[in-house]
């Protein structure tokens, strides 16, 4: 089992990330492996909907973006995690969300027929981290929905969604009991949900079905 976390902000002791490394407790806790990927780190352009990607699936833009797909595909399990920039998610994230089309499939005469290459495959399943300066949730727009949509698009299942508000100042996280809290159940439940799925394929291998 591999889980995979994508940090959207690039601040690596920032709020963002304290939460994702909050939410990874419990795979490690598990001795499960987790792949931690600031996307400051890498260099990723955007999509260009050149549309080369139709029939292999592969995005023909050779950047940095090619060492991350590996990962995504080899992950059982990912989360997303962005701060609040103008009500929606970071360039950055967005750009990683984009370049994620790739994986989207169409039905060749009907565009309407489409499915997430996750989903062909059997589907995975997700978790989701928004972090806002202000106080209100609504003030936070569009930037968990951005991430929830964009992977169920994917073929991801988000099993829990974190909405951290107020936290501005680098590390101010680490004094949320609330938000650690969250981000430590977001982890729990989708650890839950991937051991239930593997008792469950158990199951019925029992009972060759």
């Amino acid at each position: 089992m591999k889980i995979l976390g994508v940090v959207g902000s690039r601040r690596k002791k920032g709020n963002t990330s304290t939460l994702m490394q909050e939410a990874l407790k419990p795979f490690k806790m598990n001795n499960i492996e987790t792949k931690l990927v600031f996307l400051d780190d890498y260099n990723i352009s955007d999509c260009n909907g050149c549309e080369g990607c139709k029939e292999t699936y592969k995005c023909v833009i050779n950047d940095d973006m090619q060492k991350l797909y590996p990962e995504i595909l080899e992950s059982d399990a990912i989360i997303l995690g962005s701060p609040a920039y103008f009500y929606n998610i970071s360039a950055d994230m967005k750009a990683f969300i984009d370049r994620c089309y790739c994986f989207e499939i169409f039905d060749k005469e009907d565009r309407s027929v489409w499915m997430g290459l996750n989903e062909a495959l059997g589907g995975k399943y997700a978790a989701v981290i928004a972090v806002c300066e202000q106080e209100r949730e609504e003030d936070m727009g569009f930037t968990a929905e951005s991430m929830i949509k964009s992977l169920e698009a994917l073929g991801y299942r988000v099993v829990s969604t974190v909405k951290a508000l107020h936290l501005f100042k680098a590390g101010e996280a680490l004094n949320d009991e609330k938000a650690m809290e969250d981000a430590k159940q977001a982890g729990e439940k989708l650890l839950k949900t991937l051991q239930l799925k593997e008792r469950v394929r158990m199951q019925l291998s029992k009972n060759n079905l």
